[in-house]
């Protein structure tokens, strides 16, 4: 069994309680190490094996997860935030159902969640007519309006399509991007 876990939008203490579970009892641990807190690995037990698949192709991740199985291993792949928002985790399952190995999806609490705390931004307002919004921008030629100044691509994302109280312009200057996109 392969198990997608949502390692929260940064913090050590942000994972599920079962997301951490899962984490102690894995026998392996595949994370994406540019993007997970490398502080969640201290919840491995000792002598669980651990890859970053910053530096691995999706093939070399497949092939762990494939050896795992086939050793009866409990194997955990760790993706930040909600490894359905955001998460590559698509091209990794139809991988797994072509192989029939089973899995599982723990959900994790999304950085866009993360980025609503931060800004002291709710996501949803009482009344009509204020959505959540949620699109991804990293790669997408699509996106045309981004933050030019390094900011919180992640808020900016999700926020700056949804009317912005004026208490915002108090906001870090990691949000003015967002705020300069309007």
């Amino acid at each position: 069994m392969i198990n997608f876990v949502g390692a929260g939008p940064g913090a050590v203490d942000l994972i599920t309680v079962r997301g951490k579970q899962l984490l102690e009892q894995a026998d392996i641990i595949i994370y994406a190490g540019s993007l997970v807190n490398p502080g969640l690995l201290e919840y491995a037990r000792q002598g669980c094996e651990i890859h970053n698949s910053a530096s691995m192709t999706l093939e070399e991740v497949i092939k762990v997860m494939k050896r795992g199985e086939s050793e009866g291993k409990a194997v955990v792949r760790l993706h930040t935030g909600d490894p359905s928002i955001y998460g590559a985790i698509r091209e990794q399952i139809d991988m797994l159902e072509e192989l029939k190995i089973d899995y599982k999806v723990c959900p994790g609490v999304s950085s866009f969640c993360g980025a609503a705390a931060a800004l002291g931004a709710p996501t949803h307002q009482p009344g009509p007519g204020q959505p959540a919004r949620s699109m991804r921008c990293g790669t997408s030629s699509s996106c045309t309006r981004r933050p030019t100044n390094g900011g919180a691509t992640t808020a900016w994302a999700s926020f700056c399509t949804t009317p912005r109280p004026k208490r915002w312009a108090k906001r870090p200057a990691t949000t003015t991007g967002c705020a300069a996109a309007g």
